[in-house]
């Protein structure tokens, strides 16, 4: 980066490359923590996803779906929706089906 290699101010290297003066102070705290490797593309990608429904809950949809079919019945979204609710105790939107 240019503020380490040539010695030019942070708000300098802002101007220069169209980025926030917080931006490059951010990358240069990273630089002095972590070398080179500060500048590489990191993901965007959220850690967690706390409205995310468990893993149990995906697998009773599928297997209400399957036993539905299997039956002849309705096996859509809000079916599936009402058979969780009713039957397992668990609110899911019909969306997320």
């Amino acid at each position: 980066m240019s503020v380490a290699v040539e010695g030019i101010t942070q708000a300098q290297a802002a101007r220069r490359y169209g980025v926030s003066e917080g931006w490059v102070s951010k990358l240069m705290a990273r630089y002095r923590s972590e070398g080179p490797a500060a500048f590489e593309p990191r993901s965007k990608r959220p850690r967690s996803a706390p409205s995310a429904i468990p893993d149990s809950v995906v697998e009773l949809a599928v297997n209400l779906r399957s036993e539905l079919v299997s039956q002849g019945l309705d096996a859509g979204p809000h079916t599936i929706c009402w058979h969780l609710q009713q039957r397992h105790g668990h609110t899911v939107s019909p969306a997320t089906i």
